[in-house]
């Protein structure tokens, strides 16, 4: 039977809620929030990715290669034409390819290449993310082995799970199936990543998913789940998705709009988001102010995934008294030292750290106090990149060097490690053979020692947040104030491709002083933090104990 409605394959990886507003037609003139600038700029560095690879494939391949046309000027139903025309003449590669619509299933799709065998036509996404880690156990050919479906055991390299990959190569199956284009001898489709080299090869009716499913079976769960959800919103029926906060809300265009209705129900998604609040839920308990009144010692209060019930109730009472923070114990500990330096790092995406920045401060130990910065302004990836981590992990060396020599204690500060360690190691990994770049293992000594502090741990710690932990909602509260209005990791993002010259104008000198700003403030706002906490004024902080 025709459904009412058409879906791509992104609804199986977006939330229910978003589905459903996006085919209720009463919210059709609702304003929403403005494009997520950092997911635009991902966008944009994919389709480039895509590009090339397609360009490279191209040029391989010739005449066999066929690619359907894109553009503003034309609509999805004369590339639908095209794409059909092409699997009706056995075209060997298709690029761009608008498959055929299948009303039956409620489908519509695009995929980024189809590869044609003797029996039919599996799919080929490309992607800007690793798709592989160092290992074993994973399917490959070389990137101008696309014929070969299904590769061979590739003894270098194991799956990265990628479950949005999977199901949107899933969704193309179904596609071509109903079609009737679909090679059935093999559930085989492959991903080429951001390394470019390979086809990486998934076989969907693997049981590899949770529970021994596999990634058709999966698919085909929440594809359904999703059709029945659109279908009651486009004609008219009782919702099927309520709202509830979850991490996607972050850069959702609907967020608005639910955040709204959130506030006036007064949810219990406000301050316990994800699968807690739905526990919540289930155990009566849908309002904050609800979650405020329990006793978190009750029987039948649940155990919650991402905190303990006592902190669970504390930020409800928090978010009642309009309180961004709570102290969570009654003393606040921070470890300091004689001398003291706060690091901050800049990247772009997944392509490099481009800025290391630094901020001494404490004992004289005749080394320039204040801010610095170890820059690259080639555009990532860059071996610069390399010369600009040594000269930071030469300098930070010089200084716990020169605190040990006169005896002085030293410790380093960030916000957040998991990212300034992420790039300290994948650094050592990518320009280990460079002058002045550290082997691992003293890297690793460094992040494991206690002269390396996370912040963030400390305000995990010692503070319940109602408004989020992040540091330009924390360091506020400590009385430190950036310079810059639009500072932000987001913001920052688009002020590097102009600082670099990325997008094809020239390097803008202006970009780059603002990026060293804004690094310098990161820095100065983690140390501002730290002597907040370690201050008697952190006790102008009500604890959560006295709400």
């Amino acid at each position: 039977m025709t459904t009412t409605v058409l879906l791509d394959a992104g609804v199986v990886s977006r939330c229910r809620r978003r589905v459903h507003l996006e085919h209720d037609q009463a919210m059709r003139d609702v304003p929403r929030g403005a494009p997520d600038p950092t997911a635009e700029l991902r966008k944009a560095d994919a389709a480039a990715h895509r590009r090339a690879v397609a360009d490279r494939l191209a040029a391989h391949y010739g005449a066999a290669w066929f690619e359907v046309p894109t553009g503003p000027d034309l609509r999805a139903s004369e590339r639908e034409a095209i794409t059909h025309g092409a699997l009706a003449e056995g075209r060997a590669f298709i690029w761009a390819a608008q498959l055929p619509r299948d009303p039956d299933g409620g489908r519509r799709g695009t995929i980024d290449l189809l590869v044609r065998t003797e029996a039919g036509y599996v799919p080929v996404l490309v992607v800007r993310h690793k798709v592989t880690d160092p290992g074993s156990g994973a399917r490959t050919s070389p990137l101008t082995g696309l014929a070969e479906v299904g590769g061979s055991p590739d003894t270098a390299r194991k799956i990265r799970p990628q479950p949005r990959d999977q199901l949107r190569l899933a969704h193309t199956r179904r596609l071509l199936q109903a079609a009737g284009y679909a090679d059935e001898r093999t559930a085989f489709a492959g991903v080429v990543g951001m390394d470019g080299d390979a086809v990486v090869w998934h076989d969907l009716e693997a049981p590899t998913w949770p529970g021994g499913r596999t990634a058709l079976a999966e698919y085909d769960s929440r594809f359904a789940d999703r059709v029945a959800v659109a279908t009651a919103a486009a004609t008219g029926a009782p919702p099927l998705a309520a709202p509830s906060r979850i991490v996607e809300c972050r850069s959702c265009p609907w967020w608005p709009v639910c955040e709204a209705a959130l506030l006036e129900a007064r949810d219990v998604s406000l301050v316990v988001r994800g699968e807690d609040a739905g526990m919540l839920r289930a155990a009566g308990m849908t309002t904050v102010d609800e979650l405020a009144l329990a006793d978190p010692d009750m029987d039948d209060m649940p155990v919650l995934v991402g905190m303990p019930p006592a902190d669970a109730v504390g930020l409800a009472r928090a978010w009642l008294a309009d309180l961004t923070l709570v102290r969570r114990t009654e003393s606040v500990v921070v470890p300091r030292a004689d001398v003291e330096v706060d690091v901050d790092m800049e990247s772009f995406g997944d392509a490099g750290a481009y800025l290391w920045g630094v901020l001494l401060s404490g004992a004289d130990i005749g080394v320039e106090h204040g801010y610095r910065a170890f820059a690259t302004w080639e555009p990532l990836p860059t071996e610069d990149e390399g010369r600009s981590f040594a000269e930071f992990w030469s300098w930070l060396s010089e200084v716990r060097r020169a605190a040990a020599e006169r005896g002085l204690s030293f410790r380093a500060y960030c916000y957040n490690e998991l990212a300034e360690n992420r790039w300290l190691l994948a650094s050592v990994k990518r320009f280990g053979e460079q002058p002045g770049v550290p082997r691992r293992r003293e890297v690793l000594r460094f992040i494991e020692s206690d002269e390396w502090v996370d912040l963030f741990g400390s305000v995990r710690e010692y503070f319940l947040c109602s408004q989020g932990k992040g540091l330009k909602t924390i360091a506020p509260v400590a009385g430190f104030k950036w310079r810059d209005p639009e500072a932000g990791g987001e913001n920052s993002m688009r002020w590097y491709r102009d600082a670099v010259g990325m997008d094809g104008g020239a390097p803008d000198a202006a970009q780059r002083r603002r990026l060293l700003e804004y690094n310098e403030d990161d820095v100065r706002a983690t140390a501002a933090l730290r002597g907040w906490m370690t201050s008697p004024a952190v006790n102008d902080i009500p604890y959560v104990g006295d709400l």
